[in-house]
């Protein structure tokens, strides 16, 4: 069980954004959890300097959709890092486990394919209100935590590239 406010971090160990490019792909399934995610999340790249029009954000119908997503987001444009945001809530059946493994694993897979930062920000949750806690709630935002990897993630590329 989360014990931190996720929304919590050291604004000086976060690289600047700007003239940096990210894209937003949100789940519309569990919207009240995930459009919550994806304010948070452009509220903190905001913050660290990236320009309103570096930030894009599309919208697919649930969270296995996410990958398909980041993948068109990869082919089509030139981000420097997308951003895969969805909450997937325990059910009755093993549909969540289906779900979480799948766009856990095509996640993974997008990051070594396109040699790209994909930040996985999905939300795996026993019920709504767990969801709700990490959403804005009283465990802070997920979604702020997923652009700030974003923003390291891209530093740290940029870093190796120009390194040696």
């Amino acid at each position: 069980m989360a014990t931190k406010n996720l929304s919590e971090y050291d604004f000086d160990s976060v690289p600047n954004g700007k003239e940096l490019k990210f894209g937003i792909v949100v789940s519309e399934w569990n919207y009240e959890v995930t459009g919550a995610l994806a304010r948070g999340a452009i509220e903190t790249l905001k913050i660290h300097g990236v320009q309103d029009d570096d930030i894009c954000v599309k919208h697919v119908p649930g969270s296995f959709e996410l990958t398909l997503g980041g993948q068109f987001f990869a082919t089509y444009t030139n981000v420097d890092a997308i951003i895969l945001l969805g909450c997937v809530i325990q059910g009755e059946t093993r549909h969540f486990d289906f779900i979480c493994h799948g766009v856990t694993k095509g996640a993974t897979d997008l990051n070594l394919k396109y040699n790209l930062p994909v930040i996985f920000g999905v939300l795996t949750t026993e019920n709504q209100e767990q969801a709700l806690d990490r959403a804005g709630g009283k465990l802070g935002n997920k979604g702020n935590e997923a652009a700030i990897t974003a923003l390291k993630m891209v530093a740290l590329q940029n870093d190796l590239k120009n390194s040696f």
